[in-house]
């Protein structure tokens, strides 16, 4: 017997959290079909690499990343409540989601701790120096924490345009609803440089005596736009509406190269 579609109901709640406006039903019905017809796209495929991996494999599986282990996971979240009976599945997806993204931090600054030491395996002092670092091992945890996060390594463009790498990540996760791959990242990276140095010279042009003011002001304009991410929230949801399109799972470099920056 096939599996009943998602409710509109049920689509509805979900959306809210990436909308403030109100959905009709007919519009929650239609996003129950084109969730539903997502999957036709992406369960296939999945099914295919996961094989293509593992041809015993009895079950289905994210090819594209290792994560944390459901099961243990959800007995170790039931291991450390006290008010309640039960751990849902929301629940430990979203443990899974916080304690790989701290993993992740952890694994940063100990990179950092390892490239001071002009070494390529991180060994247990540089963990300790990350440990120490991000004050996992003292009481003052909240604004050791905010210390780091503040000195995190920064993709800054001259004209002001500030962003960070997880930031980046963080962005395609809740704008293109996908994720990207390192070598997208690098290529977005310099198109942003690209574009910031372009406009700074714009801008420097049309300030001086004589200059086209509209000009001006458009430019300062596109540069704010820079400075808010305006322009990388754009370029990750063209991008990943190119990717869908050529029915891909995440955004690669192929995305981001044909791209008009401007």
């Amino acid at each position: 017997m096939p599996a009943k579609p998602y409710s509109s109901g049920h689509i509805g709640a979900v959306a809210s959290n990436f909308t403030q406006m109100r959905l009709s039903g007919a519009v929650k019905e239609q996003l129950v079909a084109l969730l539903c017809e997502e999957l036709d796209r992406l369960v296939p495929t999945m099914e295919s690499e996961t094989l293509a991996q593992d041809p015993e494999r009895k079950t289905l599986d994210d090819p594209n990343r290792t994560r944390l282990n459901y099961n243990r996971t959800r007995e170790l979240m039931i291991d450390r409540i006290s008010s309640i009976d039960s751990v849902g599945s929301a629940a430990v997806q979203a443990g899974i989601e916080h304690v790989e993204t701290h993993l992740a931090k952890i694994l940063k600054h100990a990179e950092a701790a390892a490239e001071k030491d002009r070494v390529a395996t991180i060994k247990p002092r540089h963990l300790e120096i990350a440990v120490s670092g991000m004050g996992l091992n003292s009481d003052d945890e909240e604004e050791d924490i905010d210390t780091i996060e503040e000195s995190e390594t920064l993709i800054v463009g001259q004209g002001g345009g500030v962003l960070t790498r997880s930031s980046l990540l963080s962005l395609a996760r809740t704008h293109a609803k996908m994720p990207v791959t390192d070598d997208a990242i690098e290529e977005l990276i310099d198109t942003y440089y690209m574009v910031v140095e372009k406009l700074e010279s714009d801008i420097r042009t049309h300030a001086q005596l004589g200059g086209n003011p509209v000009q001006f002001i458009e430019s300062i304009n596109r540069m704010k736009t820079l400075m808010s991410l305006g322009w990388m929230r754009s370029m990750l949801i063209k991008a990943a509406t190119n990717a869908r399109d050529r029915g891909y799972k995440r955004i690669d470099i192929e995305q981001i190269v044909h791209l008009d920056p401007y």
